[in-house]
């Protein structure tokens, strides 16, 4: 399970975000300041970092700094900062993303995974039954055989088959496609989405055996 250090000194988002990660599937510590967040990366084997800038004592570039120098792990700006000066501070000193508050938390959650894909600390190849999708090589197949997935497609098998045997709700899935593609996702683009990698995935589309539907609750993928 993932361990993210929360670096935070909003001790109400530091809460939320621990709780939403927690329901994710990660595993968080926290620290408010920069002498707490520098003894937990000593102490702590983490796969990333949530970094606020401004923080009880010292600041977040002092953090970020310290993090390059000793180890490799991903570190990702939370502020609410909109100074063009602090986003491109942040990059110099090693930084490898910046988001802005108030953020939508899917988004964050896109923005960590990405992160940690980058640095190989986030499993990269997934399979349901005959259906592989390799996030490494951008591919889907089945049976061994390209399934030519559209953007969109590619992304929806990703976050069913990422959260394998959870049920996603199609509010959570909408907005994960909507944080992908910058558009809103109507119910009716996303059915037209869903019928569409039916027909590509299952060999029954009728009868699906991977993309499973919870009647009223939403969608999740099985490995049967």
């Amino acid at each position: 399970m993932p361990l993210i250090l929360i670096v935070e000194d909003d001790e109400d988002l530091m809460r939320n975000l621990t709780k939403f990660l927690a329901s994710e599937g990660y595993q968080t510590a926290s620290a408010c300041g920069e002498c707490d967040a520098k003894e937990a990366l000593k102490n702590g084997n983490f796969d990333c970092v949530l970094l606020d800038l401004s923080l009880k004592d010292g600041n977040g570039f002092s953090v970020c700094s310290y993090i390059k120098e000793e180890m490799n792990i991903p570190v990702i700006f939370l502020t609410a900062s909109s100074d063009e000066s602090c986003t491109v501070a942040g990059f110099n000193l090693g930084a490898d993303d910046y988001i802005s508050k108030p953020f939508r938390p899917r988004e964050l959650l896109a923005r960590i995974k990405n992160a940690m894909r980058k640095y190989n600390k986030t499993e990269t190849v997934y399979r349901c039954g005959n259906v592989v999708l390799d996030q490494t090589r951008g591919m889907a197949s089945k049976n061994g055989q390209d399934l030519y997935l559209s953007a969109l497609e590619y992304r929806l098998l990703l976050i069913l088959m990422s959260n394998k045997e959870k049920l996603m709700s199609r509010d959570r899935i909408a907005d994960e496609l909507w944080s992908y593609s910058g558009e809103f996702v109507s119910d009716n683009t996303l059915n037209v989405y869903m019928k569409r990698l039916r027909e590509k995935v299952e060999d029954d589309p009728q009868h699906p055996k991977i993309i499973i539907t919870v009647r009223g609750l939403g969608y999740k993928a099985v490995d049967r």
